[in-house]
């Protein structure tokens, strides 16, 4: 774990016991330096330390105005934007406790968390927003005040607004961060509930102090470090890179204008420090296959030989050495082609490319390699507080996510569960003691629920979910994630689920890509109107059969996917097929998709 005394952790940080405390320390010593910058109407406009400490002493003091105190939850339904890390920050200098909502959350689950915590404050960003807690309002007798960030369209009567917390009289930060016990819980993480209702991991302002320190001594970041918000914020991952590290490094973090502009803000803004999921990265690479099938043969041609070279000298890149007596031509592939994609996909400055939250498949970070993008995966989960492991600079194997952080304990349960153990280890989960238990043992180790394995010298290996892994009716073990990564690495493939437990052989229900694949549709002059007419071309199945079989040969017989299905329909969060992180829910698919579950093994 980083100290004041390590050299990759800023001066001073070890007297800090709170994100909060971060602000203020840098806003004492660069107060003029930029700590947000935020698109609006197609300009960046910038919030310096000592503005962004003076605008969280501003919203703390109007919350404390409505009776918000120590222990209070107050709930953080929005896109990511200034507002939201303010709020967030605000909440957790008062003592309260922080509760993100993710924005796609429909009416039912913004009832569920708002009940299950008690919030008795909720912040939304529109009426789209507000309307949802407005529908179920009469059922959370624990809240007491609505407050609106943009307020146009609201007629309903009683609500707050925003720019009027901005207004009040700000509070002595100082003196509220100073009276914070570092124990106390600061926010509350709901966590994805593929097997159930979602739990509220509580983390501790403990918690996040050490994460911040765990991941600015890994990710080595500096105050020269910049890097674009983009994921749910309601997320440990994302909390991560926007909010603990950001204000423990010191770094620049960008707000575009939302999900829709995210490729262009990324091309403006090309970040130092990017965290993207498997999706994002998978997306990024179906994007460019995407462009380059509809390039001239010429382009087509050099973009093959350039990604080959690429693909060479990429374990090399991961190993940290260089290329040898071939340095030439990789400096004449890197100005025809590698700089240019990077520069195009907005990773042209990315040095610490971290990917996270689930595992990514082989092929597609060779991928990255192969074009100078150094992706390094890591593993972590709201329960550590993102404090697991994470690959190396020198030291990139492919499969597996690298050592232990440092402060962090790690070890395989005699049935290959990971255990953590850490100062990053959560409190436990909101009003649920029993859960809790099952997750901590007393010795303090986190039972994190995913199998993996550990080398000789301490890189981890994930199988999988203990809860997912399948048992054929020929009593084989199989690890479902493995075969519906490398599935998903074609740019025609959105969502992969595989089938199996219990039965004769392995199928799977797989979801198309509608961009790219209704690009290759139209390239072969293919009508269609719907999702659901696309998916249900005999022609795109005969597409989707040709990359299944080309994945058959890369696995063992028993691993094979002998049938699939294509679903008519895009998964989604609002019918229960998601969660707000985009997992599958596993067991909500197998219902609602039944009948296409017993056609393939009828």
């Amino acid at each position: 774990m980083s100290t004041a005394t390590d050299p990759a952790a800023p001066a001073g940080t070890a007297a800090v016991a709170s994100l909060p405390g971060h602000v203020l320390r840098h806003a004492a010593e660069r107060p003029k330096a930029v700590a947000l910058r935020d698109k609006h109407l197609g300009r960046w406009r910038e919030t310096t330390w000592k503005g962004y400490a003076d605008r969280i002493a501003r919203v703390a003091a109007g919350l404390r105005e409505l009776g918000v105190g120590t222990g209070d939850r107050v709930a953080i339904h929005a896109e990511n934007r200034p507002e939201w890390v303010v709020a967030d920050l605000a909440i957790q200098a008062l003592g309260a406790i922080s509760v993100g909502i993710y924005p796609t959350s429909p009416e039912a689950e913004v009832s569920y968390l708002l009940g299950h915590c008690g919030a008795k404050v909720l912040i939304a960003e529109d009426e789209e927003q507000l309307d949802k807690a407005l529908a179920v309002r009469d059922e959370l007798p624990a809240l007491e005040h609505l407050i609106v960030v943009e307020p146009r369209g609201v007629r309903a009567q009683g609500i707050g607004l925003w720019s009027e917390l901005e207004e009040t009289e700000p509070l002595d930060l100082e003196q509220a961060v100073a009276a914070l016990d570092p124990q106390a819980t600061a926010i509350l993480v709901y966590t994805s509930g593929t097997t159930g209702p979602p739990k509220g991991g509580m983390l501790s302002h403990a918690n996040l102090v050490f994460a911040g320190e765990a991941s600015s001594a890994a990710f080595v970041t500096s105050p020269q470090d910049s890097s674009l918000s983009y994921l749910p914020l309601c997320h440990v991952a994302e909390r991560l890179a926007s909010v603990i590290d950001a204000v423990h490094a010191g770094y620049t973090v960008h707000f575009g204008e939302g999900p829709e502009t995210f490729p262009r803000d990324l091309r403006e803004v090309q970040p130092t420090v990017f965290l993207g999921v498997p999706r994002v990265w998978e997306k990024m690479l179906a994007g460019v296959e995407l462009r380059m099938a509809d390039a001239t043969w010429l382009k087509r041609k050099v973009y093959a030989r350039a990604l080959a070279r690429g693909r060479k000298v990429a374990p090399k890149r991961m190993a940290g050495g260089r290329s040898g007596p071939s340095r030439l031509a990789d400096a004449f592939w890197g100005a025809v082609l590698y700089r240019p994609l990077r520069e195009k996909l907005g990773l042209l400055r990315v040095r610490a490319a971290i990917s996270g939250a689930a595992p990514i498949a082989p092929q597609v970070l060779e991928y990255f390699w192969a074009i100078g993008v150094p992706v390094r995966e890591g593993y972590g989960m709201t329960e550590n507080t993102a404090c697991g492991t994470y690959t190396r600079e020198g030291d990139v194997r492919i499969g597996w996510v690298g050592p232990a952080l440092d402060g962090v304990e790690l070890k395989l349960a005699e049935d290959g569960e990971i255990l953590t153990r850490s100062p990053g280890v959560f409190q436990g989960y909101w009003e649920n003691p029993e859960a809790t238990a099952e997750t901590v043992d007393p010795d303090g180790w986190l039972h994190t629920g995913d199998v993996g394995e550990l080398s000789e010298d301490g890189f981890l290996k994930i199988t999988d979910r203990k809860k997912d892994i399948m048992i054929t009716a020929g009593g084989k073990n199989v690890a479902p994630s493995e075969i519906e990564n490398r599935l998903k690495v074609s740019p025609y493939v959105r969502e992969a689920i595989l089938l199996g437990d219990g039965r004769k052989h392995l199928a799977a229900l797989i979801g198309i890509e509608a961009d790219t694949v209704g690009d290759w549709a139209a390239r072969q002059g293919l009508a269609y109107t719907t999702y659901s007419d696309l998916a249900g071309k005999d022609e795109v199945r005969a597409l989707v059969q040709a990359w299944v079989d080309e994945v058959n040969t890369e696995l063992a017989q028993v691993e094979e996917v002998k049938k699939f299905a294509l679903l008519r329909a895009e998964l989604d969060h609002e019918d229960g097929q998601l969660t707000a992180t985009q997992k599958v829910k596993r067991s909500a698919i197998a219902e609602q998709f039944s009948d296409e579950v017993e056609a393939l093994y009828g």
